[in-house]
């Protein structure tokens, strides 16, 4: 039988709450309908699309609830409070009793979350490290002082001591870093060099993207250089990062209206430009899996030594692949 809010009950962990009555908010009425969960809670709920109102998602926390309104709450699994060890290789470039540095590959998801429980950069730096990690960063999240995106790939720092994390959070957060990343985008940008200054925040039309937004972003600022360019219809850009915003080099250019090649989010259509181009690279460049992005180089000095470090790393096969192609597949006669 419904309670008072109008709680059905579920077989299963899943959760579908009636309103009774009309809402101003809908954070606020599943708080109250679902005591057990905070409101907190519930606006990550709704934020990543784990709500639906007669089948259909609701991303805004504060869309108004109409009377008979059926909710559907379909929680996210719960992950355990210790990630466990598994025994993942790694591309470690550095490494001593304070940090690690390695190359991530594209594919790898940093730490664990709903939807990539295990099988993280988190299990495999246990594996490696033991007893030394754990706690370190916040129970999910042992060492991690920066994080890249599942499909990009590069280098990363992780902290090993406690010293190291506060230390080298501070660094990223002062932005007293060298960052510099390889992208293949579409497009010639005009001019070849410049900066691109937008405050970046969800997408008010999609919460699962980010956005160039007026109001209630954070500040975000890109600097990037053409290295080449092939018939003005693909460009190879170094972006330096004076920001670290969430998605900040893929927002920034797709903005321009110079989308990452393959990215799966803010790549929405064809770009004209792509018809600059011979077939069969236009047709690799348009197969792309993933967004072709590389954390090519990583400076920083040593939060334990002061002493500066610098590393480079080339991008992985699957990237430089798209390079040779565009190479032979637009060479001229």
């Amino acid at each position: 039988m419904p309670g008072e809010m109008g709680i059905v009950d579920s077989p299963t962990s899943d959760l579908t709450v009636v309103a009774p009555a009309p809402a101003r908010r809908l954070d606020q009425f599943l708080a109250a309908a679902l005591p057990s969960y905070s409101r907190a809670r519930l606006q990550h709920f709704i934020a990543t699309g784990c709500v639906s109102c007669n089948g259909i998602p609701v991303h805004n926390a504060a869309s108004p609830v109409a009377a008979g309104a059926r909710f559907l709450i379909q929680p996210p699994p719960v992950l355990p409070a210790q990630p466990l060890a598994q025994p993942i290789p790694l591309d470690i470039l550095y490494e001593d009793a304070a940090l690690i540095v390695l190359d991530k590959p594209a594919g790898l998801v940093v730490h664990p979350a709903p939807g990539s429980p295990d099988h993280t950069l988190v299990n495999a730096l246990l594996a490696h490290c033991g007893e030394s990690l754990p706690g370190i960063g916040g129970e999910r999240r042992p060492g991690i002082v920066h994080r890249l995106d599942k499909n990009t790939s590069g280098l990363m720092v992780v902290a090993k001591s406690e010293a190291a994390l506060t230390r080298l959070s501070a660094a990223f957060a002062a932005r007293d870093l060298d960052r510099a990343y390889l992208a293949l985008a579409w497009g010639l940008p005009t001019p070849p060099a410049g900066s691109i200054d937008g405050p970046i925040g969800r997408d008010p039309r999609d919460r699962k993207r980010m956005a160039l937004v007026r109001q209630g972003g954070k500040p975000a600022l890109t600097h990037y250089t053409t290295l080449r360019h092939w018939h003005a219809a693909v460009s190879l850009l170094r972006c330096q990062l004076a920001t670290g915003r969430t998605h900040q080099i893929r927002v920034h250019l797709a903005a321009r209206a110079h989308p990452l090649v393959g990215d799966p989010v803010y790549l929405r259509r064809v770009p004209a430009a792509a018809r600059a181009l011979p077939a069969a690279p236009r047709a690799t460049l348009l197969d792309f899996p993933r967004q072709a992005l590389h954390a090519a180089v990583l400076g920083f000095h040593h939060p334990i030594t002061g002493v500066a470090l610098r590393f480079e790393r080339q991008p992985p096969d699957d990237f430089q692949s798209l390079l040779r192609q565009l190479d032979t597949g637009t060479a001229g006669p």
